[in-house]
């Protein structure tokens, strides 16, 4: 059986003379970046500037669209109608959309960040708020969302071709979500076991949660974070891990079905 997934990104998260990550180094690794549009992260120029580099890396490039929380990161629930998420996710995926038609790329997919990733995870009305958007502004879009969950079923549902993600770096719970920031086992620190956790659920399609239990799970693209203190060297280990376990890495859109 032949096993392939995706290894994405999130990019483009600098904000004026706040340098974030290693966005140049990073991009070399992967082969989907999910750019910040300026709510929760980055600015016009970061954009522009993480499309070019992009392009040049031949990445599929994807809306991050997050809560209007820069100070916060937009890690920091809020509690907006479904109006002003469906909103919120047009304007941004917009914003991307123009520095992408501008460098003469296409865009590939939509991720959305942070709280509003985990609020649409287990919402359904939210998640339907933001699905719609996608849909609205471009049916063609691959949307991204927590294995499993109410966004991807959402997405399904309007019409979407919709990519199960899971996290390399990241603990579960028992139903399928993630751990908590706030919790002090939310993060995956060692390597070794990141990547064990990646190769069961790509080829077994499952995941131990953190009370021990295993969840069922699907994984279409694997999410590496790339702030962290050991972000560029885990990026740069995993995808020969991923070969060497028999798992071949490609962009999402040239395997989705």
């Amino acid at each position: 059986m032949a096993f392939v997934v995706d290894l994405n990104c999130d990019m483009g998260e600098s904000f004026g003379a706040y340098v974030m990550g290693n966005d140049e180094a990073i991009l070399e690794t992967i082969t989907s970046a999910n750019i910040a549009c300026g709510f929760h992260a980055g600015d016009p120029t970061t954009m522009r500037k993480t499309v070019q580099l992009a392009l040049e890396n031949k990445v599929g490039i994807g809306a991050h669209p997050g809560l209007q929380d820069l100070a916060g990161f937009g890690r920091r629930e809020m509690a907006i109608s479904v109006e002003q998420a469906f909103d919120l996710v047009v304007y941004q995926i917009g914003a991307l959309s123009a520095f992408v038609k501008a460098e003469g790329g296409q865009m590939q997919h939509v991720k959305p960040h942070g709280a509003l990733y985990n609020m649409a995870a287990v919402n359904r009305e939210l998640s339907e708020a933001v699905a719609k958007a996608v849909y609205k502004v471009d049916p063609e879009l691959i949307l991204f969302g927590l294995a499993g969950s109410e966004l991807v079923r959402a997405g399904e549902r309007i019409g979407l071709k919709t990519a199960h993600e899971v996290f390399a770096d990241r603990t579960y719970q028992a139903d399928g979500t993630l751990t908590s920031r706030r919790e002090a086992n939310a993060l995956i620190t060692d390597h070794e076991a990141a990547i064990g956790q990646i190769v069961r659920m790509v080829k077994e399609g499952k995941v131990t949660a953190t009370d021990g239990a295993d969840v069922a799970i699907k994984a279409d693209t694997i999410c590496i974070h790339g702030d962290g203190k050991t972000a560029l060297e885990f990026a740069r280990v995993i995808p020969g891990a991923l070969a060497k376990a028999g798992i071949d890495v490609k962009e999402i859109g040239e395997f989705l079905l």
